[in-house]
């Protein structure tokens, strides 16, 4: 955030901020003129925000009453946000959804992220309204409601207790931020708090704070 506000702060003293990558492959902002050779002038910044489905858990979180914060945790554990991701136990999509909690909440393609999103978190309101419990909350969701209600708490199954841990862990995590920046195909300067993906990218991808 800092850096932004000195780009900005930049600006306005000298309109002319100059974006290349130099002859080593690294991009440089600066207001600076050089005389060194340029692969590629850009004309304008271009901010990311966090993760291609932000907007969509957050929107999808707050309409069902769910900590945004929680779905992207269970989502970074259960599929590493990939939308294509199959378990072997049949679990699908970026919230591993089981078939028939699919087909309970209304997901027809698990497959497509609006929807598994969607009914990954109206399954965690229901389990919410029931074990009002943060822990019991992600065990059940992992192991199944049967099982939380059965042991009356956390099941001692390693896989479920490991899974609580780590998303209870991302979960309280205060994540420090992280600076990206390249240079899109397009001449623009790309400037993120997560990693753009490499095919948008000319050259490589740096961390700049």
């Amino acid at each position: 955030m800092r850096y932004l506000i000195f780009l900005l702060i930049l600006s306005f003293l000298r309109p002319e901020i100059v974006t290349y990558v130099d002859e080593n492959g690294k991009l440089v902002i600066t207001n600076i003129p050089s005389s060194k050779p340029r692969r590629k002038k850009s004309k304008r910044l271009v901010e990311r925000s966090t993760s291609p489905y932000d907007d969509m858990i957050r929107r999808i979180s707050r309409r069902h009453g769910v900590d945004p914060k929680l779905v992207r945790a269970i989502i970074t554990v259960e599929s590493g946000f990939n939308p294509g991701a199959v378990s072997h136990k049949g679990a699908m999509g970026l919230m591993q959804l089981m078939p028939e909690t699919a087909r309970k909440y209304g997901a027809s393609d698990p497959f497509d992220p609006a929807q598994n999103i969607e009914a990954g978190v109206k399954y965690l309101r229901d389990l919410q309204r029931k074990f009002r419990n943060l822990e019991m909350v992600i065990a059940a969701y992992n192991a199944g409601e049967n099982a939380v209600s059965k042991y009356r708490g956390i099941p001692p199954f390693r896989e479920t207790r490991r899974f609580v841990k780590t998303v209870m862990s991302l979960y309280k995590k205060r994540r420090k931020t992280v600076i990206y920046r390249c240079l899109s195909k397009n001449g623009s300067v790309i400037v993120s708090n997560s990693p753009p993906l490499p095919q948008d990218c000319m050259g490589p991808i740096e961390r700049i704070k």
